[in-house]
């Protein structure tokens, strides 16, 4: 009898043994070659079960994601081994020794992050820009490791050496062209922020015709959005005819490459010709320590860039190139991030543009913060109840289906950086939208492992970002300076639910009142991420003709507002 309760006990034991012997690790390392002095920042490391590409490039939300893990190091230097384990958070899978036995490649990363000495009085470590963009698989100066195969058995205890051995080149200087130039100026309202030179850069689009009309004098078009390395979809050159033809996944769509440099020619070819409007069109790269974009208005956490490019920028490009100069001859559109920027700029500074036309714009209204209603829901990730757990969608297709929910993409951005230092979609909200937290950094609108959201960063929000309630609150003094300038486009089934925050701004502005709004709101039936108003073309050809689309409507908006003593004949030759 005693012989049989030993070995029921024996039994018990076993398996909690075996689990709690797992002690899966990676010791990290830097070559002493590349390092010469104690670095901080984010030290990343990726697992992958194919070798399509490099681990780095194989991190995001979607299905397709392969594993990454991540913490923060404080003087890293030569003498140290930084070791992932257990205890470091991963995703998709969270725990390192939830990893499968078997074969994979490995990868490791630090990006590295910088001391600055805010205006505010708080110092922070955040990753500066260094010309590519924010990309931190990409950031000239970061450090990584020469891909390895290697076996992985999670009950091992010994520890696997990864050498980051590696550097990532600088970024060519932009390129000029007849058509394209370059700009770039230190801006002394961002510089005295940060508590270092920071600048603001653009490409610029010059009208045909420049040279040869020393007298005219231009309107100036902002295509609002991502970090830009060119004019996008402008190609003087015609398409290469021996480009390997690639496949979109995202439009289904063989050959995208060739469509792109087709179009892109295009452009060219009828900003060329003599039915084109003749205007400045600009693209602005404003990357900052959190984000490829500023969002283009002044933030808590990332100083004063709306004023920066409204009366910095702006007016040295003016001046460079000729613009006219007035607030009734600058206008504004884009896409996504670029449409949110637009309809902000316009209502932040409604006497310096004459127009915006916003396509599949970010949240306009938190009430559709994407699917959460950040005034009234309790947490983000899951819909409140009491006895399901329901979680709520963060990606989906036109026909809706799930590619991954609103925590696993706030996981991810958690695994690349804490305090919205992950240069994703959800930190530059929060950093832009969010007050100056305790720590220095932005204060966080939801807990980002739980999902439980403060209310009183949401009051902040509401105050000072919610764009229709700020419209709603301030339409009395606003009505007026924007009447006729606001043109709002998204598709119904946005992959990203962008279509919740349009609907709610379209009931308040189809019920004003003196004046009437007097602009558009309009829907894309089953059109998905980033519809932009064009009712005969599809998403993956429309997004090549913003200027094509746009620029005939801001030559009305002209000829219709402009003043009695505007210019309006030197730049329609």
């Amino acid at each position: 009898m005693k012989m049989k309760r030993f070995w029921f006990i024996v039994l018990l034991i076993m398996p909690v043994f075996s689990i709690t012997a797992q002690n899966l690790k990676f010791s990290i390392v830097l070559d002493s070659k590349l390092n010469k002095s104690p670095v901080d920042g984010r030290l990343l490391l990726m697992i992958s079960n194919n070798d399509s590409a490099e681990p780095r490039f194989q991190i995001g939300e979607g299905p397709s994601t392969q594993l990454i893990f991540g913490v923060d190091v404080n003087e890293f230097n030569t003498d140290q081994s930084i070791e992932i384990d257990k205890s470091v958070f991963g995703f998709p899978v969270k725990n390192i020794n939830d990893i499968p036995k078997g074969e994979y490649f490995v990868q490791a990363l630090l990006h590295k992050y910088e001391m600055f000495n805010l205006s505010n009085g708080k110092t922070v470590k955040l990753p500066m820009d260094r010309g590519e963009g924010q990309q931190w698989n990409k950031a000239p100066g970061n450090y990584y490791s020469t891909l390895r195969k290697i076996f992985i058995d999670p009950k091992s205890r010994e520890s696997i050496k990864i050498v980051l051995d590696k550097i990532i080149p600088p970024v060519p200087e932009p390129a000029e062209s007849k058509y394209v130039k370059y700009v770039k100026i230190q801006s002394k309202l961002l510089s005295e922020f940060w508590g270092r030179p920071i600048f603001l850069a653009a490409f610029v689009l010059i009208p045909y015709g420049f040279d040869e009309h020393p007298d005219a004098r231009y309107p100036l078009v902002i295509n609002h959005g991502h970090f830009p390395t060119t004019i996008s979809a402008f190609r003087e050159n015609p398409p290469d005819t021996n480009l390997v033809p690639d496949y979109s996944e995202r439009f289904h769509w063989s050959g995208y490459n060739k469509t792109v440099q087709e179009y892109s020619h295009k452009l060219f070819k009828e900003w060329t010709s003599p039915e084109f409007p003749r205007m400045l069109l600009i693209e602005i790269q404003h990357a900052n320590p959190y984000y490829d974009d500023s969002y283009a208005v002044n933030s808590a956490n990332l100083g004063p860039y709306g004023d920066a490019i409204t009366f910095e920028l702006i007016p040295y490009i003016e001046k460079k190139f000729r613009g006219i100069g007035k607030g009734w001859s600058r206008f504004l559109y884009g896409g996504s991030t670029g449409g949110w920027e637009s309809l902000a700029a316009q209502i932040f500074y409604p006497d310096e543009y004459n127009g915006c036309w916003a396509a599949c714009p970010d949240p306009i209204d938190f009430r559709a913060y994407t699917v959460v209603d950040i005034y009234r829901d309790k947490n983000a990730y899951y819909l409140d109840n009491t006895w399901k757990k329901t979680p709520r969608p963060g990606t989906r297709n036109y026909l809706g289906h799930i590619s991954a929910t609103l925590e696993e993409a706030n996981h991810l951005e958690l695994v690349l950086g804490e305090n919205s230092r992950s240069g994703g979609q959800w930190d530059i909200w929060q950093a832009v939208f969010s007050p100056v937290g305790n720590n220095g950094y932005p204060r966080p609108i939801w807990n980002k492992l739980s999902g439980e959201i403060d209310s009183s960063t949401a009051d902040y929000w509401k105050e000072n970002f919610d764009l229709r309630y700020i419209l709603e609150r301030d339409w009395k003094k606003l009505g007026n300076k924007l009447k006729g300038k606001i043109h709002i486009y998204v598709g119904e089934a946005d992959n990203f639910y962008l279509n919740n925050a349009v609907y709610l701004m379209e009931d308040f502005l189809r019920n004003t009142k003196d004046p009437y709004y007097d602009g558009e709101v309009d829907y894309g039936a089953r059109a998905e991420h980033c519809w932009n108003g064009d009712h005969d073309q599809p998403n993956a050809i429309s997004r090549l003709r913003y200027a094509q689309m746009y620029f005939p409507r801001i030559v009305k908006r002209i000829l219709d507002s402009a003043p009695e003593d505007a210019d309006l004949t030197s730049w329609r030759y």
